[in-house]
């Protein structure tokens, strides 16, 4: 009987009860199908059987022996990328806002993953059937440099690189109001929200370890230009940190109260400026840096300053 395997990430599973995941990822079967399969012993965790409640951790493997359905095919786009730097076993992209990174539920076109497979077709099978490749992933609305791997070696690497925290992220981003402090970091522990499973927060009843560190560059009379570094890579872990702070991204409609103001803004200002890691295979230590897009540029020019 066929089977097939997944890996559960923090972006993808971590703290989902088994069968829930399992539903999502195999949308052909419901909820109740993937409990049977469940309760019938043809679901493993780590090689051991679970129930239909387990929750899911960072690391999980999970096997599933059942007649799967074909995952869907993922279609090569002539989408151009802006390619940072390339060799046989990495790409590191400067990624637009406005991009997907992978497939998914009501996205199967126009992603970064589309772009790949069209313009390096070996990367086919690589990982996740669905994110070949991918080891780390941006927001669609945040622009900036981002890695993706081109051979085994590199996707193992720098999976095991991004686990240990060895991976140095820095973004820019604008946030609403002043900071009290030119310097600090916030360590409050977040998960789903408690009401609102789709979003992430600090009102949660499964909190994980977050941290972020920040240090302000500019001050606007009704605004702050912030460089971030994540310590941990929890989903949405910056826009949930400094909204819970008082001081949302500008432009963040999903987590941040926009007040009355002039200012308008297209696009969420949150951009990853800086990536520092080890080449997974010479071992040297580069750091690859994605410029602020001219659209955040012009919305800095606009601002009054303090």
């Amino acid at each position: 009987m066929p089977k097939r395997e997944f890996e559960i990430t923090p972006e993808s599973g971590a703290n989902e009860r088994l069968d829930v995941y399992l539903s999502r990822q195999i949308q052909d079967y419901t909820r109740s199908q993937c409990q049977r399969f469940i309760d019938k012993g043809q679901v493993a965790v780590n090689g051991e059987a679970k129930k239909s409640s387990y929750k899911l951790r960072e690391g999980d493997r999970i096997e599933i022996e059942v007649e799967m359905p074909e995952a869907a095919e993922i279609l090569p786009e002539d989408i151009p990328l802006k390619i940072l730097f390339g060799d046989e076993h990495i790409l590191v992209i400067d990624k637009p806002a406005g991009m997907i990174v992978h497939p998914g539920a009501g996205a199967r076109k126009g992603t970064l993953v589309n772009a790949l497979v069209y313009h390096f077709p070996d990367i086919r099978g690589l990982g996740d059937i669905d994110r070949p490749g991918i080891v780390h992933r941006l927001d669609k609305e945040t622009s900036g440099v981002m890695v993706v791997a081109r051979s085994l070696k590199a996707y193992d690497e720098l999976q095991r690189q991004f686990k240990a925290r060895e991976i140095m992220k820095v973004y820019l981003a604008l946030v609403w109001g002043r900071l009290p402090k030119a310097e600090g970091r916030f360590d409050w522990p977040i998960g789903r929200h408690v009401k609102h499973g789709q979003r992430m927060s600090i009102k949660t009843r499964k909190p994980r370890s977050a941290v972020t560190e920040y240090r302000v560059q500019k001050e606007y009379k009704a605004f702050s230009l912030l460089e971030i570094r994540p310590v941990t890579g929890r989903t949405h872990q910056i826009r949930v940190h400094l909204s819970a702070a008082g001081h949302p991204l500008a432009g963040d409609r999903r987590y941040g109260s926009i007040p009355r103001s002039k200012y308008k803004f297209s696009r969420l200002f949150l951009h990853a400026h800086v990536l520092s890691f080890c080449h997974p295979v010479t071992g040297l230590r580069h750091d690859f840096t994605s410029p602020l897009p001219e659209e955040l540029k012009g919305i800095m020019d606009s601002l009054d300053l303090a």
